[in-house]
């Protein structure tokens, strides 16, 4: 259930995995802007510099962590120097993830690999040592970013992308199950089409894959306008925070006969409907 809006920001500290470039820097600077201290953890320093940079600039406070998070050791050095900066912290974003493009007869079994040890397995490393901390305390939030092509299918050309969110979304609803009822906030984050860069480093493993979207009606989002539904949806206790609310309709259609669903799918891409956004929001 959704509680009163308050600031969960003010004189809070975040840490935020893969904050260097996209709907991470956005979301840093949105909890920055609401008053959150922020720890930005990414691979690439030189984007993490830029996104605290950009902090600084504002009047607040934030700091530079290197992280490679498929590393056990790189995640918990993060988060140790991360509270040695800001002490404890009050906010994880488990932000980052990766795309790859292919029919699935071509895409090999080691880059399934790499997609879940991107996608997934930050989320339960940082899990692993937050928890603990979090449980202690009897307080905290974590935020998991997902996608809409974890809800329902569509992205046929981005299987294991779609697996692997599909898994964080399973992983947050359950996560809450447990842990809202002892004071621990979970929100799943789960964009639609946004505008980043994620797309430029798309490894593809087919000529020929047909790149389909969630629906032409979804219009395309600037990463600073998601971040303003993330952190408004945070304020006012939401656990599933999708960046367009009229996903709903759409996952209500796949879950009333998803038969027919995914049949009406095929015939629309078959008719060159690829359900990719024509508009911004």
């Amino acid at each position: 259930m959704a509680t009163e809006s308050h600031n969960c920001f003010a004189n809070k500290s975040a840490l935020i995995f893969g904050g260097g470039n996209g709907i991470g820097r956005a979301i840093a600077l949105e909890f920055a802007r609401r008053g959150a201290r922020v720890a930005v953890a990414d691979i690439d320093v030189e984007g993490a510099q830029e996104t605290v940079a950009s902090i600084t600039a504002a009047g607040g406070e934030a700091a530079v962590f290197l992280c490679d998070v498929t590393s056990d050791e790189s995640v918990q050095s993060t988060i140790e120097q991360a509270e040695m900066a800001f002490g404890e912290i009050d906010i994880v974003v488990n932000n980052v993830g990766v795309i790859v493009s292919g029919n699935p007869e071509d895409v090999p079994p080691a880059e399934w690999q790499r997609i879940i040890d991107l996608n997934l397995m930050p989320v339960v490393r940082s899990n692993h040592i937050f928890l603990p901390k979090l449980l202690q305390r009897g307080r905290g939030h974590i935020v998991n970013t997902a996608s809409f092509s974890g809800l329902y299918p569509y992205a046929s050309n981005r299987i294991p992308y779609a697996a692997s969110k599909a898994a964080v979304v399973a992983l947050s609803e359950s996560l809450a199950l447990y842990l809202e009822p002892k004071g621990i906030r979970v929100s799943c984050f789960c964009p639609g089409p946004v505008m980043t860069n994620v797309m430029k480093s798309m490894k593809s493993w087919s000529e020929d894959a047909v790149m389909s979207g969630p629906g032409s009606q979804f219009g395309l989002m600037s990463a600073e306008q998601s971040a303003v539904v993330l952190a408004d949806g945070m304020e006012t206790g939401k656990i599933f925070i999708p960046t367009h609310e009229q996903v709903v309709e759409v996952m209500q259609q796949h879950a009333a006969d998803p038969d027919a669903f995914i049949h009406q799918k095929i015939l629309d891409i078959a008719s060159g409907d690829l359900g990719l956004p024509k508009r911004p929001v």
